[in-house]
Formats: structure tokens, C-alpha cells, sequence
């Protein structure tokens, strides 16, 4: 799943959210809020990084109805996985 990619044009990406400094359960909170305030069809890019965030926001998306469109590596030079930041792409059903 981490390396799922679909063509999305940055035109098409309405909403962005960074939550890299941020911790579990916040992690999803801040998501939560995003997609709550979305209408339907929007899309979202949110900016996350670690191993907990990056297993349960995509899952926490899913489970909630909405669609996880990709999630890429941002960096791959990073060299630390615990460090990595990925881009998880999302729409709003």
C-alpha cells in the first residue's frame, strides 16, 4: 500500500495538511477535522511521518468512507525510515 500511486494533478488537490510534528491519536484528529470540512469529491494531501500515522491514517481514512488515492515516499533520500515524510493523497466520498 505505501507505494500505491495515481496520477493527481496538483490543480486537483484542493486542501494540504502537514502533520509531521504531530502525534497519535492527533494524527488523525487533524485529518478527521480536514475531511469533515471537504465536500464531497474534494481531494487532500496530508504530509505525515512515522511509523504509527503512516499505518493508521490511511487506515482511519478508509474506515471513515473516504478514499485514499496514493501514498508515496515524499523523500527517498532520507536515509532514517522512522524520519521519512510520505504524502498521503485522499478524497472526500
Amino acid at each position: 500500500m505505501r507505494n500505491m500511486k495515481h496520477e493527481i494533478k496538483a490543480e486537483n488537490v484542493e486542501f494540504q495538511l502537514d502533520i509531521t510534528d504531530e502525534t497519535c491519536p492527533l494524527t488523525f484528529v487533524r485529518t478527521k477535522l480536514l475531511l469533515e470540512r471537504m465536500a464531497p469529491g474534494q481531494v487532500a494531501v496530508v504530509r505525515l511521518k512515522g511509523a504509527e500515522p503512516l499505518d493508521n491514517v490511511p487506515k482511519a481514512v478508509r474506515d471513515h468512507g473516504h478514499t485514499v488515492l496514493s501514498l508515496t515516499l515524499e523523500d527517498s533520500a532520507t536515509p532514517d525510515k522512522a524520519d521519512a515524510i510520505y504524502r498521503l493523497v485522499v478524497r472526500r466520498n
